[in-house]
């Protein structure tokens, strides 16, 4: 397996356009290798009879389904409002000048 090197991490943090110090590119270079030894370690038991997956276990939806409830009317809503207009919430306005 190859490792990756600082030139290499320097060029991709130029071309990323990020300004790296050289400490950072030697720990960034560190940080590479272990994740493409471990991406080798994956790939090593990878097989054709194991099937691809994003999860361990199999998902269903998890979302509930969407249905109508009981809900305030706009004078309940606004009851405790601070300020409103009688079918809207008032608020200071908060870009550019106050109102």
């Amino acid at each position: 397996m190859s490792e990756i090197t600082t030139e290499q991490v320097s060029h991709l943090a130029n071309l990323a356009r990020i300004a790296l110090t050289h400490e950072e590119i030697e720990k960034l270079t560190g940080e590479l290798d272990v994740i493409l030894e471990s991406i080798a370690k994956v790939q090593e038991v990878a097989t054709a009879d194991v099937p691809a997956t994003s999860h361990p276990i199999p998902l269903s939806n998890v979302f509930r389904s969407d249905v109508v409830g009981d809900t305030l009317s706009a004078d309940e809503a606004l009851s405790g409002a601070p300020e409103h207009d009688g079918s809207r919430f008032k608020v200071s306005a908060i870009l550019g000048e106050e109102q």
